[in-house]
């Protein structure tokens, strides 16, 4: 059995979660790995076969996506060419991660492709929706990256198809303390921003991961540090709480580190105004961006104590095993069909 393990390199999330599954596909399958997009700050410890600029979104300094730079980062041309080399044919079935040019190359190819993304939970049926309609965020969700049939990651399991986040085990590892101060990660804001405003709340010690920053700096109470894997999870395990953007692997791993949480979702980004809305419901706060009007509510946080309780179980071997077993087993499944009842066990 042959796989192509497709990958979105936008954002840190996707990798990360193929950390932990890329080891589990290798133990069971033969596997290559497809990597497209930019703006992760994380590298695969695994080598990669293919790799293209793919669709990807550029993050701003003023808290959303850029969408000129956006425009001016990606070319069509280039995509097309992309679609069309990757040879898919090749391969029994191809898993992909929200990454547009195997998708696009399968489905315009008839190979059968499987989403297994959080965003694959967004779209699905029951998904926690933002109160704003959103009918381009929608589309592009919907659109960026089509598969057959879907498999999804969410805060909570809703449906039959949705499962609990991939903890990596570098995080399930980690030894767990409170030092007392709040670990940061806001990659759409530029770095003047976030000590203009966390700067205010005194005797607080904020450490800020900073893509716009390659050296360590500390200006009042705010510390400023690069992208980093091992500091950044390092910080969150001995933090008080965490503010972040309402991406989906950087909050889940918080709530399952057991931390506060507050998160600001990006501008343009209608991903993580669904993610906001499912959050919220939890019970974690959420803010709908850095100004001044935000500060008491900042500052309530800051004071609050109560942090929301999740229950995220290590299934990914078993979520990897039945998806191999119900679209690897032989070339007389319907990928049209409904899932097989042992997927609603787990």
């Amino acid at each position: 059995m042959k796989i192509l393990y497709a990958i979105q390199g936008t954002g840190n999330g996707h990798l990360s979660r193929a950390r932990d599954i890329i080891p589990i596909l290798k133990n069971k399958v033969e596997l290559d790995i497809l990597v497209s997009g930019t703006q992760a700050d994380l590298s695969l410890p695994f080598p990669v076969k293919y790799t293209y600029k793919g669709l990807s979104f550029i993050f701003g300094k003023k808290g959303g996506v850029d969408l000129w730079n956006t425009y001016l980062k990606n070319n069509m041309g280039r995509l097309i060419r992309e679609i069309r080399s990757v040879p898919v044919e090749k391969y029994d079935l191809i898993i992909n991660d929200f990454e547009p040019v195997s998708a696009w190359a399968a489905y315009l190819k008839g190979i059968p492709c499987i989403g297994l993304s959080h965003q694959s939970a967004v779209l699905s049926e029951n998904a926690f929706l933002p109160k704003h309609k959103d009918k381009v965020g929608k589309f592009i969700l919907k659109n960026y990256a089509p598969t057959k049939v879907n498999y999804g990651f969410h805060f909570e399991k809703f449906n039959k198809n949705t499962f609990t986040p991939v903890i990596r085990k570098q995080v399930r590892d980690l030894e767990i303390s409170n030092k007392g101060h709040y670990t940061v990660y806001l990659p759409s804001y530029s770095d003047e921003k976030l000590i203009k405003t966390l700067g205010q709340f005194k005797g607080i010690n904020w450490q800020v991961f900073s893509k716009h920053n390659k050296n360590v700096s500390t200006i009042k109470n705010v510390s400023l540090r690069p992208i980093d894997n091992k500091a950044f999870i390092e910080s969150m395990a001995s933090c008080t709480g965490v503010l972040c953007g309402a991406g989906f692997e950087t909050p889940a791993e918080a709530l399952f580190l057991n931390k506060k949480l507050m998160v600001i979702p990006m501008m343009n980004q209608y991903e993580q105004h669904c993610n906001a809305a499912a959050l919220l419901a939890l019970g974690v706060p959420v803010l709908k961006n850095l100004k001044k009007k935000q500060v008491p509510k900042i500052e309530s946080w800051l004071n609050s104590k109560e942090i929301v309780k999740v229950n995220f179980p290590d299934i990914t071997e078993n979520i990897i095993d039945m998806l191999i077993e119900n679209h690897l087993i032989s070339e007389l499944i319907d990928l049209n069909d409904p899932l097989p009842g042992n997927l609603n066990s787990i």
